[in-house]
């Protein structure tokens, strides 16, 4: 086994998906609520390996070739950004609840948080630039060793989001004020905000 094609993979794996972004702020969200973390950090790290793999095999070129693809995820994440930055914004104002074993509300079914998990990775053309077309084209370096390099990228997502879903969890004797919940909701939705108009900018 050839280590070094692993352990680059991984550190790219890393580097990449360490940047503050809207998945990682729901992700951190859902480990703060304590709101089927395990769910939410595999669904986060499969969705990534799908996507490493997909750009390994070659696809990252086909989307490079597709120029109405970009235009279609921009707005489309936009528009679900807005949507749920103005969620955050409302809870941020309105909650009055603290982070409790209950949570600031009534929690959410396992069905719509994985559906909110899925839009903020797929609608994300950032995702598809990093995954598809960057650590695809990385791999595309290290011929005969592809597998190794996507392997270790695999890896990273999956260590980083486990890590940041129940490091989350350690946090909650932080949040057990409402004001500062009410902080991290708004916090929330000026990243959320601030993302959708940089798609739509094209940044």
């Amino acid at each position: 086994m050839d280590v070094s094609a692993f352990l680059t993979g991984l550190a790219m794996g890393l580097s990449l998906i360490v940047a503050i972004g809207a998945q990682n702020a729901f992700v951190l969200r859902q480990g703060l609520r304590n709101e089927h973390v395990f769910a939410v950090a595999l669904t986060c790290a499969l969705s990534d390996a799908v996507l490493i793999l997909i750009g390994g095999a070659g696809f990252g070129s086909l989307v490079a070739r597709l120029p109405w693809i970009d235009p279609v995820m921009r707005w489309g994440g936009a528009a679900f950004l807005v949507a749920y930055a103005a969620r955050s914004a409302w809870s941020a104002l309105r909650s009055t609840g603290a982070l409790t074993g209950e949570g600031t509300d009534a929690k959410a079914g396992l069905g719509p948080v994985l559906l909110a998990c899925l839009a903020f990775t797929w609608l994300n053309p950032h995702v598809y630039l990093d995954t598809v077309v960057l650590l695809g084209g990385l791999s595309t370096q290290l011929p005969g060793r592809e597998a190794l390099f996507a392997a270790g990228a695999m890896t990273g997502s999956f260590l980083f989001f486990f890590a940041l879903a129940y490091g989350a969890t350690r946090l909650r004797p932080l949040f057990a004020r409402p004001a500062a919940w009410r902080i991290l909701e708004g916090i929330i939705a000026l990243t959320m905000l601030t993302i959708a108009v940089r798609l739509v900018a094209g940044g």
